[in-house]
Parts: structure tokens; C-alpha cells; sequence
């Protein structure tokens, strides 16, 4: 088993929602459930890095954005209007590059948001991601303005050239200057987005990336393994480098822990401070997405619309979004039984620090769940159990990439790779 998997952000991914037939109604969706996030996609980037699956496009034609922005609009308006009692109690601006937007249509953006969904941003935490080339002061400035409580930049690596080995033609000059505008720009929490595994990088040189972010003491840092997929350009190369990376990821983990960050998961290590925590529990709040290439979850549905990565069916999923006028269904989803969402519980629980409360698991389904999952004889020594939770061991969290993958159904395994095979 490959320590390198699948990163598992979400379960079940997108690969295994297939078309809804019938189409339900949001207001039927979203009938007795809370949206307590609300995350706003935009597909949009200036370049496109050979390592990312995400659904976005570089560039867009004149034209584009504004459209955009009229279809999220139209969305946001029918989102709201099935939503019970809107309690957004976090958000996110994510992508893509919501900074592709310039400072006019970022400011756009906010309004939009705002007007149509019911929601002071400014009263919320909020993030939104960047990048070296659009992090200018003009638009950090609307951020700080509207309330951005935290901007991530995915920078990579401090190395030019290993940033070009991982087919990101930026300059250092470039990271230098756009995280120094972010620190200007306000009071806003900074994360920084480092890779491990790129072809070419020692420890030597990972140690001098670590030590580059640090400069500017971000509150946060995301430590990404590379992965080589086959929809992406560098997928195209074939390789594995699964002992490179547990030594790079271990090197990293110790580095941040003796710099005074605490681990939060696998990838997220932050400074100790004011708990960040919000009202939000992704276990038993929903998330309400708007953009084509955001998802939407319930309790008891996730949905959003088609899913690709290739170039060519990225962007005309976004012109079919642009043209949209029927927002007020759910398009392309899974539905989740009881059984699923016993699973996306426990899956989620285990990828953090802190693992899975067994009362709070009890609570939702009157269950234990080591009755449910005999997890500890499946793995062990990646996690351990005691009357309060089931928690990753140090090096279950390093295998978080493994131990995620093998919980999935066996129903969401085939429609992943039904997907793969289309």
C-alpha cells in the first residue's frame, strides 16, 4: 500500500457524483438543514500548474468573467431562497484564483455575495486564496477592506527552480514581493502552501523553503506531498517518489514542530494562539456552494455540477454554467444512506490531530463506532483508541493518505473508477 493514496479532502469525492434523475428541488435539499459554510468557487487562474487537478482555466476571454459573476449571482439568488434560516457562521473564496479577479470584480464579487445571500462577510471568518502574480496591493486591499480574516498563497517552493520543475514559472523575486504585500495589507492570518516531492528537491533544499516561509511567520502552513495524476500535466512523467516524500514530510513535520507550530493534520500545522474554531462542525453542518465548480453538501446529499479536469471539458462546463438560468435544482450528486454517512464521519474525524469522539459519533447514531469499524485490527499502529476517542498515532497521520482511501465504500470505489474509465 502506497503511503500516497489520494489526498481526501471530502468524502465521497467528486468523481463519484453521477447525474440526479429526478432533479430535486434546492428547497426540498436543504428542507431542516443548516448551511453553516458558504464557499464561493472561481475557476479562474494565469497559469496552470502541473501538478493541480482542480477544476479551473487559464485565462479567460473578454467577457467571461463578467458572465461569471452574473451566473453566480442568479445562483447565489436561488441558493438563498432555499435556504430555511441562513447562519453562516464561516466562508471561503477559493478556486482556482479568486485574485485572478481584478480590484473592481473582486469588489463585485462581495457585493454579490453579500446581497444575495444574506450574509455581513465582514462578521465571519472568511478566507480567500491567492497567488505570487495576483496578490497586488490594489486587490489585497479590498480584502482587508471586506473583511478577508485569512489569505492562503500557494507558493510551493522558495527554489525557482524547482517551482519550474514543478511547472510554475514564477520568480522568487515575485513570492518576495507578494508575501510582503500581504503582510502590509492588514492583520489578516497568512497561510503558505509548501510542496514535497517535486523532481530535483533534497532535503537540504526543502529545509531551505521551510525556513523561507518562515521569514514571515505565518500563521498557518500546508505542507502538500506532490502527487503524479494522470490528468495533469506532470502525471505524464510516471513516477513515484513515496520514500522521498515520507522523508521530506517527516523532515518538514519536525522542522515546524521545533519552530513552535502545532500539527493540526497531515498537511496543516499552525502557531498555538486564540482558538480559530468556529460554531461551524463539518460533521453535522452543511455547506453551501456557489460557482460551477463548488459542491454543496446536507446531511444527506452532496451535489454540484459536472466534474473535469482536462482543459477542453473545464471550460465548457463553464460556458454551459454561464448560459444557466435553472439554479434552483441540484444537478449531479450523491445521495449518502445511513451507511455512508457513518463513514464520512469516521473518514473525516481520522485525517485531524485530534481524531473522532466517540459520544459525539454515539450521539448521531446511537452506535459505537469501533462496533461499526473494527478499525484498530486494520491498522495497526496508525491508530489507537481509549474511552473518549479514536485518535491517528504519529504515523497513522504521516499515513493519512493511505488510511483514508482504504475507508471508502465499496459503492464510491466503483463510481470513482467508473469515472476514471469514461
Amino acid at each position: 500500500m502506497t503511503p500516497y493514496e489520494g489526498y481526501v479532502y471530502a468524502y465521497p469525492h467528486k468523481t463519484a457524483y453521477r447525474p440526479l434523475d429526478p432533479r430535486p428541488a434546492l428547497s426540498e435539499v436543504w428542507a431542516g438543514e443548516r448551511a453553516g459554510a458558504l464557499y464561493v468557487h472561481i475557476p479562474f487562474c494565469e497559469m496552470r500548474c502541473g501538478f493541480c487537478n482542480l477544476f479551473t482555466r487559464t485565462g479567460a476571454p473578454e467577457g467571461l468573467i463578467g458572465a461569471y459573476l452574473d451566473a453566480l449571482e442568479r445562483q447565489a439568488r436561488a441558493v438563498r431562497a432555499a435556504l430555511d434560516e441562513p447562519r453562516f457562521t464561516t466562508a471561503a473564496f477559493g478556486g482556482g484564483t479568486p485574485t485572478y479577479l481584478d480590484a473592481r470584480e473582486l469588489t463585485r464579487l462581495f457585493d454579490l455575495t453579500e446581497q444575495a445571500m444574506g450574509v455581513d462577510l465582514r462578521e465571519i471568518p472568511l478566507s480567500v486564496e491567492t497567488s505570487p502574480a495576483t496578490a497586488t496591493p490594489d486587490r489585497l486591499a479590498v480584502l482587508a477592506e471586506r473583511g478577508a480574516s485569512r489569505i492562503s498563497i500557494g507558493v510551493q517552493s522558495f527554489v525557482d527552480a524547482e517551482a519550474r520543475a514543478a511547472v510554475r514559472p514564477q520568480k522568487r523575486a515575485e513570492v518576495d514581493a507578494a508575501l510582503d504585500a500581504i503582510r502590509a495589507s492588514g492583520s489578516a492570518a497568512l497561510n503558505i502552501d509548501l510542496i514535497y516531492g517535486i523532481d530535483g528537491q533534497t532535503p537540504d533544499s526543502w529545509h531551505y523553503s521551510l525556513d523561507a516561509a518562515l521569514t514571515w511567520k505565518p500563521e498557518e502552513l500546508y505542507l502538500y506531498p506532490l502527487y503524479v495524476r494522470p490528468l495533469t500535466g506532470l502525471g505524464k512523467q510516471g513516477r513515484a517518489w513515496d520514500d522521498q516524500r515520507m522523508e521530506l514530510y517527516r523532515q518538514g513535520r519536525d522542522h515546524l514542530l521545533d519552530a513552535g507550530y502545532e500539527q493540526v493534520s497531515m498537511r496543516m500545522f499552525r502557531l498555538p494562539g486564540p482558538d480559530a474554531a468556529t460554531d461551524y462542525c463539518c460533521q453535522t453542518d452543511g455547506m453551501a456552494g456557489l460557482g460551477c465548480g463548488a459542491r454543496s453538501y446536507t446531511s444527506t446529499l452532496h451535489h454540484s455540477f459536472e466534474y473535469a479536469v482536462g482543459a477542453r471539458h473545464v471550460r465548457a462546463i463553464i460556458d454551459d454554467y454561464v448560459r444557466r438560468d435553472d439554479f434552483g435544482v441540484a444537478n449531479v450528486g450523491f445521495a449518502l444512506d445511513e451507511e455512508e454517512r457513518r463513514r464520512r464521519h469516521l473518514i473525516q474525524s481520522l485525517l485531524r490531530t485530534e481524531g473522532l469522539s466517540r459520544d459525539l459519533y454515539r450521539s448521531r447514531f446511537g452506535t459505537d463506532v469501533l462496533d461499526d469499524f473494527p478499525l484498530l485490527d486494520r491498522f495497526p499502529g496508525w491508530l489507537t483508541a481509549d474511552a473518549s476517542a479514536v485518535r491517528p498515532t504519529p504515523d497513522g497521520l504521516a499515513h493519512s493518505d493511505a488510511i483514508g482511501p482504504a475507508l471508502f465504500s465499496p459503492r464510491v470505489r466503483a463510481l470513482m473508477e467508473g469515472y476514471a474509465a469514461c
